[in-house]
């Protein structure tokens, strides 16, 4: 499953992030290529934007000749993402976000593996250790002024979690619906927060330095250049 329903305001494209063009393609298609390499991955269902169910549709099997299928993305991420997973008929599901162009092949392959090799396991995500020393500001980031340093937090056994996040479906179901019943599942900015919730057991799968996300201008630029080169750093 890909998430691609993001609206692109903070990118400033005039359009949906995941039409976004990166080195001559949409941003989009650059997932759909690492997808199409993968061994596990037979079948994709995309959560675009509304109204744009046709050109996802385009993309997918331009860019990966796979099967699949398109739906239109919620008002948050959660939305977008039960919204595809009603359409998911596999044991095991792999979520991905578009905006995350250059994910590996070998990603993907490597967190159904432990999913199929780990029993205890209800979900196994990208992740990145945390490398910068990470505060505590007194205001939220999204605020105009950053605040005061209230704590430093200790990085050691810090991750940053990424995607793709790969979850045994029905327990992904659970969790959502456990989620939804308390009013939280609009707050969930990933969906293994959802199975942390529920009790469930998250194990990491280390991500290349070069799974970047695509959220601002100089994020295209540097996802670039990454593509003009080797794609592992």
């Amino acid at each position: 499953m890909i998430a691609a329903a993001g609206s692109g305001e903070r990118l400033g494209v005039g359009g949906p992030k995941a039409f976004a063009t990166l080195a001559g393609r949409p941003l989009l298609d650059h997932s759909l290529l690492a997808v199409a390499a993968c061994e596990a991955i037979d079948r994709v269902v995309i959560a675009a934007p509304a109204g744009h169910l046709d050109t996802a549709l385009q993309r997918l099997a331009e860019a990966s000749g796979l099967e699949g299928e398109a739906v239109a993305g919620g008002e948050t991420r959660a939305d977008s993402v039960r919204a595809a997973l009603a359409l998911v008929e596999t044991e095991l599901v792999l979520i991905h976000d578009a905006a995350r162009p250059l994910v590996e092949p070998g990603l993907f392959d490597a967190i159904v593996a432990r999913l199929c090799a780990e029993a205890e396991a209800d979900a196994v995500i990208a992740a990145a250790p945390i490398v910068d020393t990470v505060k505590r500001s007194s205001r939220p980031h999204q605020g105009a002024e950053a605040g005061l340093v209230e704590a430093t937090i200790p990085r050691e056994d810090l991750w940053a979690a990424q995607t793709p996040q790969g979850f045994r479906t029905e327990r992904l179901r659970e969790a959502q619906a456990r989620a939804e019943s308390a009013g939280s599942l609009a707050e969930a900015t990933d969906e293994a927060s959802l199975i942390e919730s529920a009790g469930g057991t998250v194990l990491l799968e280390r991500s290349p330095t070069s799974n970047i996300k695509i959220t601002g201008p100089a994020d295209v630029r540097l996802a670039a250049a990454l593509l003009a080169g080797p794609r592992r750093v």
